[in-house]
């Protein structure tokens, strides 16, 4: 993906600093009214809730950008310690009612709502739960990052975008009914693609040793089947505190998408079976693992979400940095919430090795003191044989 930077080397302040919207019911109903007809182009004839839902997240949510924004500035300014929370799993929950409650306006979106005679419970009903998480694990991460946040900690969570959860069910004559969960289907008003930030993710291939201009050893991995891991960034705000945290999620792309050469030939499945690859990769929360293809799957899940996310990390880190990752240990910590995302123990250290030519005890001292892990079962392999 190739962005074209500004011309100009400083930032807009024109673009970039704009006054605080209002949180009174005026404010808001204005708001909701200009979405609603200009973004959104609905008139009078409208009879779906979905549009006046999407209206109103859109007014929320421009209220929390400026704190989200106000939120990374007081990071970056105060050169804080930054902590990653890494999780396959994260139970979010609906936004629409915990956004309100965070920013203290409840009764005011009511009241703003109610000049268009319009119910909140009922455009509340119309938000699909985020397919991100199934059971206790997720629920516990999403409950960390909340709390995080109203703590004011400088804490950003780093999961997987998937297009599917586990599954939906309903009941029929007594019975579970399991159907697929296709949560994405409408979008995700509340999420931001951050594009700019993608990364690549390596898999397969081989590795092949060579000399360094110094004549050291060293590594590479050449030969290898690559992903496009996107990022899409949600807001997590605090309780009433002005603080909002970032969820980034990643989903997989393929980097082309689909072989020409095949698709002129008449061989269509063929031509976009690097692009449906990757995006298996992100499509279903838990992938069935009874058979071969399914353990693989998961593996690639889990290599998928570490891999990414350290190098998001990196990139951070250079950014303000420079090349320089002799403080990273002491501005920096990963925490790998249950054994999934363990794996980034071995990626951050092949990253420091290969990528950036560090010596074994060097790159293992910087692992060594940046991760953390949390446990949530007593299983031998969640424990000292992982």
């Amino acid at each position: 993906m190739n962005f074209i930077p500004l011309r100009k080397s400083r930032p807009l302040p024109e673009l970039t600093t704009l006054p605080p919207l209002g949180l009174d019911p005026d404010s808001i109903a204005e708001d909701f009214r200009s979405y609603y007809s200009h973004t959104l182009g609905r008139d009078k004839h409208c009879l779906s809730t979905h549009y006046p839902y999407l209206a109103l997240v859109m007014t929320l949510r421009d209220r929390i950008m400026e704190r989200w924004k106000n939120t990374r500035y007081a990071y970056e300014e105060n050169g804080c310690k930054r902590m990653h929370y890494m999780s396959l799993e994260f139970l979010m929950g609906r936004a629409l009612g915990n956004a309100m409650l965070n920013l203290g306006i409840s009764d005011e979106t009511t009241a703003g709502l109610f000049k268009f005679g319009l119910d909140l419970e009922e455009l509340a009903e119309a938000e699909h739960d985020a397919g991100l998480g199934n059971g206790g694990l997720g629920r516990l991460a999403a409950c960390f990052l909340d709390s995080c946040a109203t703590l004011q900690l400088p804490v950003l969570g780093y999961g997987i975008h998937y297009e599917y959860g586990m599954f939906r069910q309903k009941i029929e004559d007594g019975f579970q009914i399991e159907e697929p969960d296709h949560w994405l289907r409408d979008g995700n008003p509340w999420e931001l693609e951050r594009p700019e930030f993608t990364q690549r993710v390596s898999f397969g291939g081989r590795t092949e040793s060579y000399k360094d201009v110094d004549g050291t050893t060293r590594f590479r991995w050449v030969d290898t089947h690559d992903v496009l891991a996107v990022p899409y960034d949600m807001p997590i705000p605090g309780y009433r505190n002005g603080t909002v945290n970032t969820l980034r999620l990643w989903k997989a792309e393929a980097t082309d998408e689909f072989d020409l050469g095949e698709f002129n030939a008449g061989s269509y499945p063929e031509s976009v079976a690097a692009k449906n690859a990757a995006e298996n990769i992100t499509m279903v929360l838990y992938p069935n693992d009874a058979s071969e293809n399914g353990k693989e799957l998961r593996l690639r899940q889990q290599y998928f979400l570490a891999s990414a996310s350290l190098k998001d990390t990196l990139r951070s880190w250079h950014r303000d940095h420079g090349g320089n990752l002799c403080n990273f240990a002491d501005k920096n910590c990963f925490q790998l919430n249950d054994t999934h995302p363990t794996i980034a123990i071995a990626e951050l250290m092949r990253l420091l090795m290969d990528e950036h030519e560090m010596a074994w005890n060097e790159a293992w001292d910087i692992t060594s003191r940046t991760m953390a892990y949390t446990n949530h079962t007593l299983l031998p392999e969640a424990l000292e044989r992982w």
